[in-house]
Formats: structure tokens, C-alpha cells, sequence
């Protein structure tokens, strides 16, 4: 099943629509979504590397859109739908030391945060239910997100043959790695805050 994802991320990188899935899966995951943007960014920049810029722009605008959303959940809806993602990730005890946090590092958290595997749709729902500044927070999240994609991309770009080579010989190694540091970066934020 793996491998079939990979070889339709692969496919769909040299259709006219892969931005628009690469922007879909970035947009959701800054809110709800527990995917991160890189599994589509990596295949994709493997497949088309004269794209990686464009694509690390699709990232980068829809991931800080879907923070927006993200914020907007933790501001208006964090007593029902946000308190309801911290419950589903686990997250619901750490969620006040979170908060107490920007009023001292809300910058740093911002753009710490937003380059770690811990997922980002936390810090946009915090952001939002911290009262943190909006001009703030979108500003801060397009330096941050632009700079792990766009290095992610130019990474990609630059050592893709060699990326492709192991990711066709060792799919399963490579997404345990990845599932890895998702979890390390759930398992962080919950013991960091």
C-alpha cells in the first residue's frame, strides 16, 4: 500500500493539478490534519526538481492559510472543536503550560515550533486560544514555514537522484523513520510544556 502511495505522489507530480493536492494536504495539516505537507513535498521535488521553488511556495502560502484556520479554531471554537483536537492528540493537560508560554516566548515559540516535527496545527490552535497577535502570528509562520519548506525543497532539489535512490530501495525504512519522528515530535511537545 506504501509503495503505491509513493508511486502516485510520484505520478501526480507531472499532472497539472499537483499543486493543488500539495496546497490541500498543507493547508489541511496546519489545522486538522495529522499528515505532514513534506510526504507529498519530497516525492514530488524527487519527480520534478525544476518545480522545487514553486512547490515549496504552495507549501509555504497554504500551510500559513491553514494556520489561519488553525488560529481561528483556537480563538472562536477552542471550547468545542479545539479542545476536542488537543483530546484526540492527547494533548488536553499540557494545552494551559502551552498558553502560559507565549505570554513570556511567543515569538520563539512561533518560529521554533514551526520548524520541528512537533505538529504545527498545535501552535496555530494555541496561537489562536492564547489571544496571540494575528499580524504577529502570520508574519512569524510565513518566515518559519517558508524556511522549512523552501530548504526542505532546495535540500530535495539539489540531492534527488540520491534521495530516489533510497526511497525506491528502502520505502519502508524511510516512512518508519518519518512516522518516528511524528511521534517524537507528539512525545516532545507533551513532556517540553
Amino acid at each position: 500500500m506504501l509503495r503505491r502511495l509513493y508511486e502516485w505522489i510520484l505520478a501526480l507530480a507531472a499532472r497539472p493539478t499537483a499543486p493543488y493536492a500539495l496546497g490541500a494536504v498543507s493547508f489541511t495539516e496546519s489545522s486538522f490534519f495529522p499528515i505532514p505537507p513534506d510526504v507529498m513535498l519530497v516525492p514530488m521535488v524527487v519527480s520534478r526538481p525544476e518545480r522545487a521553488w514553486h512547490y515549496a511556495l504552495v507549501a509555504t502560502l497554504t500551510s500559513v492559510a491553514g494556520g489561519l484556520l488553525g488560529y481561528a479554531i483556537g480563538a472562536l471554537l477552542y471550547d468545542s472543536v479545539g479542545v476536542w483536537l488537543f483530546n484526540l492528540y492527547g494533548l488536553s493537560a499540557k494545552a494551559e503550560a502551552f498558553r502560559d508560554s507565549y505570554a513570556r516566548y511567543g515569538h520563539w515559540v512561533i518560529l521554533l515550533k514551526g520548524l520541528t516535527p512537533i505538529p504545527y496545527k498545535l501552535v496555530t490552535i494555541t496561537s489562536g486560544f492564547a489571544g496571540y497577535d494575528l499580524l504577529w502570528f502570520t508574519l512569524l509562520s510565513l518566515v518559519t514555514r517558508g524556511a522549512r519548506f523552501y530548504v526542505l525543497a532546495g535540500l530535495v532539489s539539489r540531492y534527488g537522484v540520491g534521495i530516489r535512490t533510497v526511497l525506491d530501495r528502502h520505502l519502508n525504512a524511510v516512512a518508519g523513520g518519518l512516522v518516528a519522528v511524528v511521534v517524537l515530535g507528539f512525545v516532545g511537545f507533551r513532556y517540553l510544556f
